[in-house]
């Protein structure tokens, strides 16, 4: 199975119905992806209401494993972000998780997490 991680651009795709997200959705739900996302990722994305049903869904689905943002964690993306320059906590998150799950990272900015040591090649754009 292979790890993805999703970050809030990749949420709000979701959402928009776009073409890779269901692909990704649909992988997921035949067990061929595993998908993970940040709890700050959730945190940037969701607005609630009606607008973002789709969304809802997705995040009620279980097919996403929501990674917390704990005190390991925040530590971990601290010392990164000294080694990096990287300063949204957000991004920071999701490279650990991508790093910690050997993943590829869809995103709506390859760029700001390549500036958190992803390796381009393991960043895929919405």
């Amino acid at each position: 199975m292979t790890p993805v991680v999703i970050d809030a651009g990749a949420l709000i795709a979701i959402e928009r119905g776009a073409d890779l997200m269901r692909v990704y959705l649909t992988l997921a739900g035949k067990g061929e992806v595993k998908l993970f996302t940040s709890s700050a990722v959730i945190a940037r994305a969701w607005r609630g209401g009606a607008r973002q049903a789709r969304l809802a869904r997705f995040l009620e689905s279980g097919l996403a494993e929501e990674v917390p943002l704990g005190n390991a964690a925040s530590r971990r993306i601290g010392a990164l972000a000294a080694l990096t320059g990287g300063t949204d906590v957000v991004d920071g998150h999701v490279a650990l998780i991508a790093d910690d799950q050997g993943a590829r990272v869809v995103t709506s900015d390859p760029g700001d997490l390549a500036r958190w040591g992803v390796p381009r090649s393991s960043l895929v754009k919405t």
